[in-house]
């Protein structure tokens, strides 16, 4: 859109109000009053109008004045606009009012359980009109969408380090190593990454944020794992572990694992490392702020 065509429309729209009111009341004088606007700038207005279209959209009858034919057209369309319009500016106040706006969260598919719900729970009982919508994917697909805007906030691990981002560390969960309890290792009080060496390795696929620590965890120790499974979700990792099918790099469960699995700490240990992050030079409305700060806070006080 043209700037000056944006700039014409803006303009446009108080002289909308002035025609939706003088199809209520043809009186120029109250219809000033009742949009705000002086008396004669909006006479000058309809005459402008009229000199635009070519025809007059009002004629004077007395002190009153009669919106003509294209006059009570343009009043017609003037009225169906705002009617249009409003319901979208009502959405804008409510955006920027930290009591009644709109959150957008992504986070990964296992901080759904509890994390998530908690955080959003705390924050509800101190905010109850604000609205959540909440996205959970990879990884790789939260953090796109975080950067086109998408999404307000993103809850991931590792949180993104670009220079488009800004972030904050929320928590870290342990990394343990997940194998059947009949397996070799099982009987150990820890494991060392290159005791893992020879064994298959059930992983999540490339995109996801647990993938990515595992990689660089292999690659820092200078091996390449066998991997003999790939999954799109931790509990799917779990049952195949469980089912003898080869060892996984894990954090710990949150409910009751499937029977058949020991987890054991590694050594040295290493964790996973949850930030909350948002779009540098970006301001963010009132209620996501605000959201961002109790998720800030809570974890803080939790620490």
């Amino acid at each position: 859109m043209r700037q000056n065509q944006f700039v014409d429309e803006l303009e446009l729209a108080p002289k909308l109000a002035v025609l939706k009111a003088l199809a209520a009341d043809e009186h120029v004088t109250r219809v000033a009053e009742r949009v705000g606007l002086p008396q004669p700038t909006v006479s000058r207005w309809l005459a402008e109008l009229g000199d635009e279209l070519g025809a007059p959209i009002i004629v004077r009858t007395g002190r009153r004045v009669r919106l003509t034919r294209a006059g009570r057209l343009l009043a017609e369309a003037a009225t169906r606009s705002l009617a249009a319009l409003e319901p979208g500016l009502r959405e804008v106040e409510e955006e920027l009012d930290p009591e009644k706006g709109r959150v957008v969260l992504g986070f990964l598919h296992m901080l759904g359980r509890s994390v998530v719900p908690e955080l959003v729970r705390g924050f509800r009982a101190e905010h109850p009109h604000v609205r959540f919508g909440l996205i959970q994917n990879a990884r790789y697909t939260v953090v796109e969408k975080l950067l086109h805007g998408e999404i307000d906030l993103a809850l991931v691990a590792p949180p993104p380090d670009g220079p488009e981002f800004e972030s904050e560390v929320l928590f870290e969960q342990e990394l343990i190593v997940v194998v059947p309890s009949t397996h070799r290792l099982a009987s150990r009080k820890a494991v060392r990454l290159k005791d893992l060496v020879d064994e298959e390795l059930i992983v999540l696929e490339h995109g996801y944020g647990l993938r990515q620590i595992t990689d660089d965890m292999f690659a820092a120790a200078g091996f390449t794992p066998r991997i003999a499974f790939e999954s799109q979700e931790i509990e799917t990792v779990r049952g195949l572990v469980a089912a003898g099918l080869g060892v996984a790099l894990l954090t710990h469960a949150e409910v009751t694992p499937p029977a058949g699995l020991r987890e054991l700490p590694l050594t040295p240990r290493a964790g996973r490392v949850f930030g909350l992050a948002w779009l540098k030079d970006h301001p963010l409305p009132p209620a996501v702020r605000a959201f961002r700060d109790h998720a800030l806070r809570t974890h803080e006080d939790q620490r």
